[in-house]
């Protein structure tokens, strides 16, 4: 008897029994719109001159799209950095300075200056057809590159220049949405729409509602386009797209630290640390006096279904994170979040979590105090009545209520 008929029938029995090797199911690999973008509509950019409004986020398959275009003979003439820069090498706050790319010698549009995010200028704006919006956000509010895009599409609205946003993913899904809306008095740079702390929109959905909305500060038609995604799904968060994790901001290496940061970043608006200055920030919280009661700590992990710790840090002087991190050099105690899952339950609610984390820290801390920048991120005063979220109140019912006008994917 030859081999083929010995062969033949072992691997029918495989099939048929399911007795070959198990593969473990790979997560869906999501199209990003940057992607589409190269596969469906570059003859649209054809004669065209170009502006890229991006930073390091903006890849395909880990190659920048910038370096991309060039490439494939795209005629991009100017490029528009955020806060964290262009290249995304600059700590939070950190002053972005106009220059010149040194990896391709385009010139760099600063719009973000000492805590401030800017618009771009009519000069440069009526010099461009098409200026192409992408970068990574994490789904909060308070996150400044959705007041960037705000901004600059306000600023197209004076000009003939298009905008196309190329969507990504948003990385904590797009069911999630909590926290209060933001109130008129509290508009800041970390916050300029009203909507809620966690929106559930991707940033091209977010445009699209600010505009039909009369979020912006004009009433001039805007040339907006969204290069919709393929692939993804309203109940994926990050770990479900099978992309690659680049950090929106120096201080978010990883998708855990951006998740618990819808919730961890109200630290920001206290004297306690944040974990900036760490390698883990807005997974630890603390600061020199602080004294943690392991039970309460323990009650809250379980509530939330998150695995705390208590934990000594020292924040340090980082360049290109943070160069002056709250208590720094100071040794800290406090509490670490040491996995995003416990007993079988995975964290589904991180600013409720958060915010109940930082009520525990500041009882815990002599001397610990809010400052007034916990409104700006909150975005209302409520945030210091200290008491059990019931409810996000009518402003929120209603926004849930508004933007399923303008929800692009199921």
């Amino acid at each position: 008897m030859k081999l083929s008929q010995y062969i033949l029938p072992i691997l029918f029995l495989a099939v048929t029994f399911n007795c070959g090797p198990k593969e473990t199911p790979k997560p869906v690999m999501v199209k990003t719109g940057a992607q589409v973008l190269i596969q469906e509509h570059l003859p649209e950019l054809k004669g065209k001159k170009v502006g890229l409004f991006m930073n390091p986020t903006a890849r395909i398959e880990g190659v920048h799209v910038l370096d991309t275009l060039l490439a494939l003979d795209v005629e991009v003439t100017d490029l528009f950095a955020p806060e964290h820069g262009f290249r995304g090498d600059a700590g939070a706050g950190e002053t972005i300075k106009s220059g010149i790319d040194s990896a391709s010698g385009l010139p760099v549009h600063s719009l973000y200056s000492g805590g401030k995010i800017l618009k771009p200028s009519p000069e440069v704006l009526n010099n461009l057809d098409i200026i192409l919006f992408d970068m990574q956000d994490v789904g909060a509010r308070f996150y400044t590159y959705n007041v960037s895009m705000k901004l600059l599409l306000e600023a197209v609205a004076e000009t003939d220049t298009e905008v196309w946003i190329l969507d990504r993913p948003n990385p904590a899904g797009g069911d999630y949405v909590a926290g209060w809306i933001l109130e008129d008095e509290h508009r800041s740079f970390v916050g300029d729409y009203p909507i809620p702390v966690a929106h559930g929109l991707t940033l091209g959905e977010l445009a699209l509602m600010a505009v039909g909305e009369g979020w912006l500060d004009t009433n001039k038609p805007i040339n907006l386009k969204v290069i919709e995604m393929e692939g993804w799904k309203r109940s994926y968060k990050w770990p479900d797209t099978g992309l690659n994790w680049f950090p929106p901001s120096p201080n978010l290496p990883a998708f855990d630290n951006a998740y618990a940061y819808l919730g961890t970043c109200f630290f920001e608006g206290t004297t306690l640390s944040e974990g900036r200055g760490t390698e883990n920030p807005f997974l630890i919280m603390g600061a020199p006096k602080t004294i943690v009661n392991t039970e309460d700590l323990a009650a809250i992990g379980e509530k939330y279904g998150v695995q705390l710790d208590t934990v000594s840090f020292t924040p340090k002087s980082i360049p290109g994170k943070s160069l002056n991190p709250k208590h720094k050099d100071s040794k800290s105690f406090g509490v670490e979040i040491v996995s995003l899952s416990r007993n079988g339950k995975s964290l589904n609610d991180p600013v409720k979590f958060g915010i109940d984390l930082m009520y525990l820290l500041m009882d815990a801390t002599p001397e610990a105090e809010y400052k007034s920048f916990i409104k700006k991120l909150s975005g209302t005063d409520k945030i210091l009545n200290k008491q059990e979220i019931d409810s996000w109140g009518e402003d929120f019912e209603n926004y849930v209520e508004k933007r399923k006008a303008y929800l692009i994917y199921e």
